[in-house]
């Protein structure tokens, strides 16, 4: 049995932000679409935006308005959409296949199942919650695992270390 190689907080971070680009972005872009703009308010954005860029400290004294419909359905597809990459790719997402690491079973190894599929996802919102501890804690613990991988079970290792 060859020695695992945890993936340490920068290359999950890297991952974390490919995931943005290439998954969660498109979802973004449909359900946009799909809710005739009425997800958000993407002038009032573009207006805080401007007021920011020209030094205006009350730039962000008026929030978009958001519509929560919209919202959750951005959030639920999401989760669907990296359960299925999570049970096609055997624990992968596009940015974490890209860099070549995976989510495996914290004592086996071996696939996740459902439970720790979504034990895991409900897991980064206490993550971020807790202001990113649950994330940041992937830098300072030996086996490189953050709340959500305590909550769930799971590792997160490089591919060619899966047994």
């Amino acid at each position: 049995m060859r020695e695992v190689r945890y993936a340490g907080f920068w290359i999950r971070f890297l991952a974390s932000l490919l995931d943005t680009l290439f998954l969660a972005l498109p979802v973004a872009i449909v359900i946009y679409f799909l809710s005739d703009g009425n997800w958000f308010d993407f002038s009032q954005y573009q207006q805080n935006m401007m007021m920011a860029m020209s030094g205006n400290t009350h730039a962000l004294d008026k929030q978009p308005q958001t519509s929560m419909q919209w919202e959750m359905l951005f959030e639920i597809t999401t989760l669907l959409v990296t359960l299925l990459f999570w049970k096609r790719w055997r624990g992968a997402t596009p940015g974490k296949k890209f860099v070549h690491i995976k989510i495996v079973d914290a004592k086996t190894l071996k696939d996740i199942n459902n439970i720790q599929a979504i034990t895991r996802s409900f897991g980064y919102i206490v993550s971020t919650l807790a202001f990113l501890l649950g994330f940041i804690m992937v830098a300072f613990r030996r086996d490189k695992r953050g709340f959500h991988d305590l909550l769930a079970g799971t590792v997160v290792i490089y591919e060619e270390e899966t047994i």
